[in-house]
């Protein structure tokens, strides 16, 4: 069927497009203007079309999502039949794919636990999935870097364990941090050794940036820095940055990252203030690096991160007093329920930092909107700070409305800029799809997937992203004015990388050894995936870069 979207305002960075047009799709994709009319015609006069919303972080499943639903079950309780981003896949579907998103990432999933997030993952319907393999404290790859074996043996771990959890990409958690916790660590810096292995994180680091080049990952490295969260932390930035030596890199959740220690000599009691200008700057000066932001927001949330060091220092503020922290194998993790308090000093410092961070940015693309849902407030808070972005007026009024140290330690209120419709596009759809390698989304040129959103041009930012006019996944329509019509079941996103047969064998024997369980044992089959049509696959590669 050939489907023309009719005379909405077309906006798609990627082309230089931004005026009044039609958009055609023809079998799932979107075509050149043919030489023949519609089978049918949607109407979007009056409308914004951009393509459909792609979430490169944000944690939707996995066992620690799950224990965070178990210890906060308060958390997932709304109205009756009201969707919540806190409860299960099909909320998760609903809100993402209303507010116009068509697909998402969940950016932690450790290897020995990729077969229970792959299965939660393939439950969430409407979108497109994938999840980032973690790495970077488990004992095969620090013994492996430890004993001096070559390059090419890491990248074919970092292989082999991309390929067995099925993962779109890798990502590091304060590499050696969680190792290091073990041994009575506290704080873990770019050059402090990790005790049983005689490592430091950044040959850590040094190692799986390596691997991840050499294998041609689409997505870079996905950085989670030492150090989150405390003042000085935008040290443990820069550094990490400096470290890369001009290999891609990306950083996650940016904002907590932003913390300039107004005390270098007392970081920890000192206090701290924006250091979004300095991170700002040293985007501007890499190009090889993107970073999400990680906006905080206000009211209850449960911090979920597999950076053990960091949630166990984490849980004297638990709110309410009550937290899990796993020092298990690899990672481990913790979930600690957090309250940022609304006009409270330091969670209204946070909240400007973070809109400051992406007012800053010299590139909107490489500067991509998350809330590390839910670690800074849900993804369903994305309308209003686009809103926030947009709109100096609504933002001078939220910024007068909290404690005078939010203006007095960001720069937040004299920022003039307004981001356009254009540059939202790119923070939210070119940008993020680019990032992760996905070349048939994120634009609305021939040959993308018909992974669209319209959303009627409304004055209140808000409201207008908040609920899609319309919603269209794979060319069919699947949200009109907020309602689901149409419940699609999407595929989950893999990267297409060979594992090498000799390192198989080798992790293997590993894994019986530790164990006493094979490698299949951590493998994710297409067996545990039953009931779905041969045409319907569960999975979808996605090609290295060339």
């Amino acid at each position: 069927m050939l489907t023309r979207i009719a005379g909405g305002r077309v906006v798609d960075p990627t082309a230089g497009r931004d005026s009044v047009s039609d958009v055609w799709i023809e079998d799932g994709r979107i075509v050149a203007t043919p030489d023949r009319g519609p089978d049918r015609t949607i109407d979007a006069a009056g409308c914004i079309v951009m393509a459909g919303g792609v979430e490169v972080h944000s944690h939707i499943a996995g066992g620690n999502v799950v224990l965070a639903r178990l210890l906060l079950p308060e958390l997932g309780v709304s109205e009756p039949d009201a969707p919540n981003p806190h409860g299960s896949g099909r909320d998760v579907g609903l809100l993402y794919a209303r507010m116009g998103y068509t697909t998402a990432v969940e950016p932690a999933m450790p290897p020995v636990n990729a077969l229970a997030t792959q299965l939660e993952l393939a439950e969430i319907p409407l979108l497109d999935r994938g999840g980032l393999c973690v790495m970077g404290n488990d004992d095969q790859l620090l013994q492996l870097l430890r004993d001096r074996e070559s390059a090419d043996a890491v990248r074919d771990l970092v292989a082999l364990n991309v390929a067995t959890s099925r993962a779109l990409g890798v990502k590091v958690i304060n590499a050696g941090g969680a190792d290091a916790f073990k041994d009575g660590a506290v704080r873990f810096s770019l050059d402090d050794e990790v005790p049983a292995y005689g490592l430091t994180s950044r040959q850590i680091l040094d190692g799986l940036l390596d691997a991840v080049e050499a294998l041609k990952v689409p997505h870079p490295l996905h950085v989670h820095c030492s150090n989150l969260g405390l003042p000085g932390a935008d040290d443990s930035l820069i550094e990490t940055l400096e470290a890369a030596e001009g290999r891609r890199i990306h950083f996650a959740h940016a904002q907590f990252y932003a913390y300039a220690a107004l005390d270098k000599d007392n970081p920890l009691t000192g206090g701290f203030k924006s250091a979004a200008p300095r991170i700002a700057e040293a985007l501007a000066r890499h190009p090889n690096a993107t970073l999400d932001v990680g906006q905080v927001v206000f009211g209850q949330t449960a911090t979920i991160s597999l950076d053990v060091l960091r949630q166990f220092a984490g849980r004297k503020g638990a709110s309410p007093k009550k937290w899990i922290v796993n020092a298990g194998d690899a990672e481990g993790g913790g979930i600690v329920p957090f309250r940022y308090r609304d006009r409270g000093p330091t969670s209204s410092l946070q909240f400007a930092i973070g809109l400051e961070l992406m007012l800053l940015s010299p590139d909107p693309e490489r500067t991509i909107l998350t809330t590390d849902h839910p670690n800074g407030g849900p993804f369903t808070a994305y309308p209003r700070i686009l809103h926030l972005l947009m709109d100096k007026e609504a933002r001078d009024r939220e910024v007068a409305a909290h404690p005078k140290v939010a203006a007095e330690r960001s720069g937040l209120a004299g920022i003039e800029r307004e981001y356009t419709l254009t540059e939202v596009a790119q923070l939210t759809r070119s940008g993020p799809a680019k990032l992760l390698g996905l070349t048939d989304r994120g634009h609305l040129r021939p040959g993308a997937r018909a992974d669209i959103a319209v959303y009627r041009d409304q004055a209140d930012r808000t409201a207008m992203f908040a609920r899609a006019h319309r919603v269209i996944k794979d060319g069919t329509v699947i949200v009109e004015d907020g309602e689901v019509v149409a419940w699609t079941r999407g595929r989950t996103l893999q990267l297409s990388v060979e594992a090498d047969a000799g390192m198989a064998r080798r992790t293997e024997s590993y894994l019986q050894g530790r164990f006493g369980a094979g490698l299949s044992s951590f493998t994710v089959p297409d067996a545990a995936f039953p009931g779905r049509r041969a045409d319907e696959p569960v999975f979808e590669a996605v090609a290295c870069r060339t």
